[in-house]
């Protein structure tokens, strides 16, 4: 049985190497590679494993959020190149692992049939105290179960989407973002082979900003490409674009009492599996120099408790802000006869102490980027 993952990937030197340095332990064959034009070293590093001959590399500056395309090709590329038996279709900061930790990846495709074709495969996020910088590996250790109700009122629309995994076929079409493809699926794997995918989509700050503004501007650059209005980039990129994104960052990470309190009843469950897996790696990875600043949490700079729930409330009250003037657009949406409903911007009335902590928040900012 032949296993081949394909990425795409731009400027993800924080998580990139442990990413790569995790699926060849879990027993993947070939990484096919497409590096977007990332300027961070993430190419470079890219570069070694493919000298090694465990990973394909292949170069596409473009950025018009083009995933679609470049995902199927290679998909297609695993199957008439590599001959692969199943695809994995993953994204950077996305660890793919049988449900049974006793098992690898490999092991656990070898038990499930390939007339099933396609399946999924449950993506969970991994929360934690935020920092400035760093892969969070050290610091996401937190399955994030929270409902869409409490995922709404810390402005995040639900959980991510199941994966799609499918066979080698040099036909299949992956759809954006990796969740669908083209083959019909004849069902899901025996629950002793299932899979899951542990996913750091907030890793820092930084990660979040530039992860963001790529994201948008790559949408804004392809007008032939409508993101749902319940895409969460998007949103994200409209927070970035009002200069509110850093409060949404830090409200959507749990503090550390809800953390504990969340444990209690379900909402959040810790789990360090991926953290002690990726530190077991750190003697045995194919390119140890690269995987150890990935584990080295030293520069991360942790936010300070106090000021993550501070800037949390405003965060809050901005979240509230948009949801009124989602509802407000909701009703007028289909009512020209009538006179649609005066819609606020999300920056005005707010109150003075709110104001002048924002005002404050956006100073502080403005010396830590200098």
């Amino acid at each position: 049985m032949k296993l081949v993952m394909t990425v795409m990937v731009r400027d993800e030197i924080d998580v990139i190497a442990a990413m790569v340095e995790h699926h060849l332990a879990q027993g993947v064959d070939l990484i096919i590679a497409t590096d977007n034009g990332s300027v961070d070293g993430t190419a470079e590093v890219l570069q070694r494993y493919a000298d090694l001959g465990v990973l394909e590399l292949h170069h596409d500056p473009v950025f018009r959020k083009q995933q679609h395309a470049v995902v199927t090709g290679m998909a297609r590329r695993a199957s008439t190149e590599h001959g692969a038996d199943w695809v994995l279709n993953a994204d950077a900061d996305e660890f793919w692992v049988p449900v049974d930790k006793a098992l690898t990846l490999h092991r656990a495709l070898e038990g499930i049939p390939l007339a099933l074709n396609a399946f999924t495969a449950p993506v969970t996020n991994l929360v934690g105290p935020p920092a400035m910088r760093g892969s969070g590996i050290d610091r996401l250790l937190w399955r994030d179960h929270r409902s869409q109700v409490q995922l709404n009122d810390v402005g995040i629309f639900a959980q991510p989407t199941s994966d799609a995994v499918h066979r080698g076929d040099p036909n299949v079409v992956v759809a954006q973002g990796n969740h669908f493809v083209s083959l019909e699926s004849t069902g899901q794997p025996d629950p002793a082979y299932a899979l899951e995918v542990l996913h750091l989509p907030w890793r820092s700050w930084s990660q979040l900003e530039q992860k963001v503004v790529h994201a948008g501007r790559a949408y804004e650059a392809n007008p032939n490409l409508k993101p749902s209005k319940n895409h969460h980039g998007m949103a994200d990129y409209r927070r970035y674009q009002a200069g509110r994104l850093e409060y949404a960052f830090l409200l959507r990470q749990p503090l550390e009492r809800d953390l504990v309190a969340g444990e209690a009843d379900g909402v959040f469950a810790r789990d360090t599996w991926l953290r002690d897996e990726l530190h077991a790696l750190a003697d045995r990875a194919r390119i140890p120099e690269l995987l150890a600043p990935c584990l080295d949490a030293s520069t991360d700079e942790p936010f300070d408790p106090g000021e993550h729930e501070r800037d949390a409330e405003i965060g809050r009250l901005f979240v509230a802000l948009e949801r009124e003037r989602d509802e407000a657009l909701r009703r007028a949406d289909g009512t020209s006869a009538a006179k649609p409903p005066r819609i606020r911007d999300d920056w005005v009335r707010v109150s003075r102490r709110t104001a002048g902590a924002i005002k404050r928040r956006v100073a502080r900012t403005a010396r830590r980027k200098r």
